[in-house]
């Protein structure tokens, strides 16, 4: 990634924040899209701290002009953007019938439109180059819906259908220009705290629950290895192998477990939120969860199937030898 350019979208916080400044470690150019102006500045000194070229742009990726024009100022002061990456997202958490009309529309906006306003802009740079990545930060939730999320579990599964349509177009014009997504699991990140939330008590991910550093190193590798999808975390693996063969018994798992397991015990108290405008302050990278993993032995398993297939194959051999003796 070394002198790369890189776009970030939503690198104010969580995902896109821990993204961003591993991108800046590795010596990439970095832009970085969201609304909020202190996280930005934070995030902008934390990449160049670790080594990066930042670029903090100040947009609304449901905006597709607010989009198109961040692009245009990233080649012009960066170069050619070499990855995209659509990590920005919103949402209420909240039960189906407690979300207003304009608040459920926000939600898709953002996490919706926004990656395909992104993905558009990337193309229509990357397509002529005939180079670059794309990087879509996913969800097991994009495979299996869960309850108390329908905004975000509607535009993650709205997301992996669009992008299934553009890879076949990629394809079908032989362009060498790649499209991963990463799917992940629970997340310490800072959305809990500052998503619009109408619930008795404060949201939380459902365990187990990673550190955004993991999902980040995802992320980066996602973009300079061709592979389609990669799976982080056992969870994500059983909920998208489950949502294939037991989708009915998952309904039945979910509404007796996954309304407790998204809330902690702590009362939900009136606070200000992120849908519409961004909430004052730096949020980080990450939430208040201090339980969650640093690492995810799957993902770096899946990340080095390749390794992994010949160590086993290696052991099977110096077995069967052994046997024979």
């Amino acid at each position: 990634m070394k002198g790369s350019v890189a776009v970030v979208t939503g690198a104010t916080s969580g995902v896109g924040r821990a993204t961003a400044v591993l991108l800046g470690r590795r010596g990439a150019r970095v832009a970085l899209l969201a609304r909020g102006e202190d996280g930005l500045a934070a995030a902008s000194d934390e990449v160049a701290a670790a080594g990066g070229v930042p670029l903090a742009l100040a947009a609304d990726v449901a905006d597709a002009a607010q989009v198109e024009s961040a692009a245009e100022r990233v080649e012009r002061e960066l170069g050619p953007i070499d990855v995209w990456i659509n990590n920005a997202m919103a949402t209420v958490f909240a039960g189906f019938l407690d979300i207003e009309p304009d608040e459920y529309r926000r939600a898709t906006e953002v996490t919706y439109l926004g990656s395909v306003w992104g993905t558009r802009a990337a193309l229509r740079r990357m397509v002529p180059r005939d180079r670059g990545a794309i990087v879509q930060v996913g969800s097991a939730l994009a495979y299996r819906g869960i309850p108390l999320q329908a905004p975000y579990c509607g535009a993650k599964h709205a997301i992996k259908g669009y992008l299934d349509s553009v890879r076949s177009e990629l394809l079908h014009a032989g362009s060498s220009v790649r499209i991963a997504t990463v799917e992940l699991p629970g997340l310490n990140t800072p959305q809990f705290d500052r998503g619009r939330a109408k619930l008795p008590r404060r949201p939380r991910p459902v365990p187990p629950v990673y550190q955004p550093e993991v999902a980040a190193r995802a992320v980066v590798w996602a973009a300079e290895h061709p592979r389609r999808e990669l799976q982080v975390g056992v969870a994500t693996v059983a909920a998208i192998l489950g949502s294939r063969v037991a989708n009915g018994l998952l309904d039945r798992y979910l509404a007796r477990t996954a309304v407790d397991a998204q809330q902690d015990d702590a009362p939900l108290a009136p606070r200000p939120d992120n849908l519409f405008e961004p909430v004052p302050g730096d949020p980080g990278a990450r939430g208040r969860f201090d339980e969650a993993h640093e690492l995810s032995l799957q993902a770096v398993a899946s990340r080095h199937r390749r390794l992994l297939a010949a160590a086993l194959a290696g052991a099977a051999v110096a077995a069967g030898a052994l046997a024979r003796r």
